[in-house]
């Protein structure tokens, strides 16, 4: 059975060409391992393999991860629905969220990210295909948010998120993320600097890459079925 440590070997390869494809220096793309419902065992394959960056979806699942690895140099995503009962927990805890989409949320984490931490790095999750079933700001309401966003203390908002519909074909999956693309580009005109673009998983990192990706998010195809 091939181990964690190989899959990482290939999905970085793939990274790699598909940035090369893109015309990308590789360096620009970084690969987010999605550990939720993983045990530790693999993510410390991961971590022996030279992966540092790993993505929780559950609060209470992702703070005794990063509790059980406090002695390791890793960071910790938080990539889930944030509810507002528990922004203290990942304020505490985590080192990015990639799912603000209320101002109410990044208030919250603003307030509560300890003194003596570097302020939390948060991407805005933009609803790209205004899906009555996803979470995210649509993108008419998108500019207010970030510029709220920006005036907060203690969090830094480093870019856009997005989840879109599923596509099949590879310029069908470009659509949406050239919308997320074109959207962090408008709001760096207007004056909010921003670096990161989250956004691609294991189907479609190579249309989001193309479309500028700046952080993968890859679980399954990394560590296995949970």
């Amino acid at each position: 059975m091939i181990g964690v440590t190989e899959n990482l070997r290939k999905i970085r390869d793939l990274l790699h060409f598909a940035a090369i494809e893109a015309n990308r220096e590789p360096a620009e793309v970084q690969l987010l391992a999605v550990s939720k419902k993983q045990p530790l065992e693999k993510i410390r394959e991961a971590y022996a393999a030279g992966q540092r960056d790993f993505g929780e979806n559950f609060v209470q699942e992702g703070v005794e991860k990063i509790a059980a690895m406090a002695n390791e140099d890793l960071t910790w995503h938080f990539i889930g629905h944030l509810q507002s009962n528990k922004t203290r927990l990942v304020a505490e805890n985590f080192d990015w969220v990639h799912t603000i989409d209320k101002l109410k949320t990044a208030r919250r984490l603003s307030e509560q990210r300890p003194d003596g931490l570097p302020p939390l790095n948060i991407c805005l999750q933009v609803n790209v295909d205004e899906e009555e079933s996803k979470s995210g700001v649509t993108p008419d309401a998108l500019p207010a948010l970030a510029a709220a966003c920006v005036e907060l203390p203690n969090i830094q908002l480093r870019g856009l998120m997005c989840l879109p519909a599923v596509r099949e074909e590879l310029d069908e999956q470009r659509v949406p993320f050239s919308v997320l693309r074109k959207l962090a580009e408008k709001l760096r005109t207007g004056g909010i600097d921003m670096d990161t673009l989250s956004m691609g998983m294991t189907a479609d990192f190579r249309a989001a890459i193309l479309e500028g990706a700046t952080i993968v998010r890859i679980g399954t195809a990394l560590f296995g079925e949970r």
